[in-house]
C-alpha cells in the first residue's frame, strides 16, 4: 500500500479524467490520495472528489502565492470551511514562497500564520509549501510551537541538510516528491537518505514533478510508485517495506483512514 500525501486532482489533465486517473492509481497499489486546497474557489471542487470517491481526502488551504488575493482569509474561516466534511484532513498547503513572490511577504506571512492558528485549534497536520525561505519558515513554525504544539508536514522538500534536520527538532514529517529522482538531485537524495525513515511522506505533487523515468509527462498519483522504487533503494530497503514505512507514517500523522 502506497498512499500519495500531495496531489491536486482538481488540476488538468486530471480532473476532466478523475475516474480513469484515480482508477490507475489504485491498480498501482495507491490505497489513499490526498488532494490538496491553494484556494478558495477550488474548495468546493475538492468537496465534490472527496465525496464521489472513497479513497480520495482532501484538505483546505491557500498557497503562498494565492495570499494576496486572500487576506480575507483568516483561521476562524479555514476551520469553518474544514468543518464541512469529515474528509478534510489537513491545512494547506500554506507557507512561504519567496523564489517567485508572487504575493507580498507580508501577505505571505500573514496568510502563514492563520492557517498554523487553525491548524493548532483543530488539531490538524500543517501542509508546508516553502521555497527560498528557510529562515524565515523556520522562525515562524518554531515560534507558533513554543506556544502550542503544531503538527507539520514539509511537502515536497527541496531545502538544505541543514533545514531538514532543523525541521526534524520541531517534529516535522518530510514528504519526498519526484524531484529526489532527478539526476541534478544528488545532493537531496543524500538528505533523505540520511533522515530518519518513520519521518518520510511521499508524494506526486501531480500534475507537476514527475519523477524518472517519467520526467517532463503530466505528472498523476499512478507514478508514485517510481518515487517509492527511487527512495527503497537509496534506503536498501525493498519497496514493500518502505511502501509500508511511508504509508504508517501518513497515519501517524493524519490518523487512519477509514
Amino acid at each position: 500500500m502506497i498512499i500519495d500525501s500531495h496531489c491536486h486532482l482538481t488540476y488538468e489533465p486530471m480532473w476532466n479524467a478523475l475516474d480513469e486517473t484515480i482508477d490507475r492509481a489504485n491498480k498501482d497499489g495507491i490505497k489513499f490520495m490526498l488532494t490538496i486546497s491553494t484556494k478558495d474557489e477550488s474548495f468546493e471542487q475538492i468537496l465534490k472528489i472527496v465525496t464521489n470517491y472513497k479513497s480520495v481526502y482532501g484538505t483546505y488551504g491557500i498557497h503562498p502565492h494565492e495570499a494576496k488575493s486572500h487576506q480575507h482569509i483568516k483561521s476562524i474561516d479555514i476551520i469553518d470551511k474544514i468543518n464541512q466534511n469529515k474528509k478534510i484532513i489537513g491545512v494547506g498547503e500554506t507557507g512561504l514562497d519567496f523564489y517567485y513572490n508572487h504575493s507580498e511577504k507580508k501577505d505571505q506571512i500573514n496568510s502563514f500564520e492563520e492557517h498554523i492558528s487553525a491548524a493548532q485549534e483543530k488539531n490538524l497536520p500543517l501542509i508546508v509549501h516553502t521555497r527560498s525561505a528557510e529562515k524565515e519558515t523556520l522562525q515562524i513554525l518554531e515560534k507558533h510551537s513554543k506556544k502550542k504544539e503544531t503538527k507539520i508536514l514539509i511537502h515536497c522538500f527541496t531545502g538544505t541538510r541543514e533545514f531538514a534536520f532543523k525541521l526534524l527538532d520541531l517534529g516535522a514529517y518530510i514528504s519526498a516528491s519526484g524531484v529526489v529522482t532527478f539526476n541534478k538531485s544528488q545532493d537531496l537524495a543524500n538528505t533523505f537518505k540520511d533522515i530518519p525513515n518513520e519521518k518520510i511522506l511521499v508524494e506526486t505533487d501531480a500534475p507537476y514533478l514527475a519523477p524518472v523515468p517519467l520526467r517532463g509527462k503530466p505528472n498523476e498519483p499512478s507514478f508514485i510508485i517510481h518515487t517509492v522504487k527511487f527512495l527503497s533503494k537509496i534506503k536498501n530497503l525493498s519497496f514493500d517495506e518502505f511502501s509500508e514505512i511511508t504509508s504508517n507514517n501518513f497515519f501517524n500523522l493524519f490518523g487512519k483512514l477509514n
